[in-house]
């Protein structure tokens, strides 16, 4: 086929730089890219016992078609942890997802024709970027801040823009690890209502909080429809069982499960219910404070190693959850550059250049260094690599 044929939303989809996050394996990648969990963390046993009592036990035909809404005892567990944190909301609002990754997808091909306008926070989530380009909207990028996105330069924009909804990250948000002020997610919830968009509040970290007190949820702040809020498995249980969730008023919801239909028709149910067995049997609240100590001591072998080796000049940031750390070099660095031509075909060792976390990849000087799959012996081998790099005059004894 000639690319002349192609959708016009192939230019945009092309260009995000999301297929370099997960390189094929091999025994010499260092790579600090892709926000991938601590794999010795992954429950195996317990799962392969829920699977195998979910196939030979379960009365709930785990391997028939189901309904797009998702595993009804799933969804009563979700609304009722919602309901412990502070949002309490209807079964009917809740939809069972393929990862947050498609209630991204979702939503934007629920909200988005061509050329409408969304705010997102700059930097962003490379995976969002990659999920709104295909439907070509047009950005207002709003600069992240130590407590969040800049609330009041939103405001300015919203005075003389329309905008179908703005994307956030409100806990450790992905990449820079910064958390939103209590006062800022007031501060936004009255926005959405002043100017009517929707809030797309993504929170796959909530859970993975070492240090800080718990802040409410957007949508826990929302008395007005106005949030979408999005979960997953994925960072709290093992990304390859590829199931979130979806939270939204029933009117949303009802159109956003017609499209689910029309893509999937449904998250596959032996997945579902191999979960929803799991945390059954299991204390899922121990293992959330095992991950916990753990990401805790990844960002401090991290930090160890960029305090020991990070050349004059550059910043990172500290953050209190999550995976990321933010890192951040003089003006005049090109990170981008510098990770294709030299760092990861010579070191090889990967991260995320800012030029892919910026809609309009204007920003090359910072980059996401993700500290959560790797070992200490791994952070401390490729952050001294890294840094040589970013200093090629000096040399670092062993």
């Amino acid at each position: 086929m000639m690319t002349k044929e192609f959708a016009s939303r192939i230019a945009a989809t092309s260009q995000t730089g999301i297929e370099d996050l997960i390189p094929d394996p091999d025994n010499v990648t260092i790579s600090f890219a892709g926000g991938l969990p601590d794999a010795n963390l992954f429950p195996q046993a317990a799962l392969a016992d829920s699977f195998q009592r979910v196939l030979l036990k379960g009365t709930d035909n785990p391997l028939q078609y189901h309904n797009a809404k998702g595993y009804l005892p799933l969804r009563a567990y979700l609304q009722q942890q919602l309901a412990d944190e502070g949002t309490p909301v209807d079964i009917s609002q809740i939809l069972l997802t393929q990862g947050a990754q498609q209630g991204l997808d979702l939503v934007a091909k629920l909200l988005l024709n061509k050329n409408d306008k969304i705010a997102i926070e700059a930097p962003t989530y490379i995976g969002g970027l990659a999920a709104f380009a295909a439907y070509e909207p047009d950005y207002l990028e709003i600069p992240m801040q130590a407590d969040g996105l800049d609330v009041d330069l939103l405001e300015q924009l919203l005075s003389t823009n329309k905008i179908k909804f703005l994307y956030t990250i409100p806990n450790f948000q992905n990449p820079t690890g910064f958390v939103m002020s209590l006062a800022k997610r007031q501060k936004l919830i009255a926005l959405a209502k002043k100017y009517d968009f929707i809030i797309l509040e993504d929170d796959p970290y909530r859970h993975l909080r070492f240090a800080g007190e718990d802040l409410p949820a957007l949508q826990a702040l929302d008395d007005s429809g106005h949030v979408i809020s999005l979960g997953s498995f994925s960072k709290v249980l093992a990304p390859g069982l590829r199931l979130g969730w979806l939270v939204t008023t029933p009117e949303l919801l009802t159109e956003i499960r017609l499209l689910k239909d029309g893509s999937d028709l449904e998250t596959p149910a032996i997945i579902q219910q191999a979960v929803t067995d799991y945390l059954t049997h299991n204390d899922f609240q121990a293992h959330w404070r095992k991950l916990q100590q753990d990401y805790r001591q990844h960002r401090d072998w991290m930090s160890a190693a960029l305090t020991k080796y990070l050349p004059s000049g550059y910043q990172f940031s500290h953050p209190e959850g999550g995976f990321f750390l933010w890192l951040m070099g003089p003006a005049d660095v090109n990170l981008d550059k510098l990770l294709r031509e030299k760092i990861a075909p010579e070191d090889h060792v990967l991260y995320v250049p800012s030029t892919n976390l910026y809609a309009h990849k204007n920003v090359f000087n910072c980059a996401r260094l993700s500290y959560a799959g790797t070992s200490q012996e791994q952070i401390e081998r490729g952050i001294k690599m890294l840094c040589a790099a970013l200093t090629p005059d000096l040399e670092f004894s062993e």
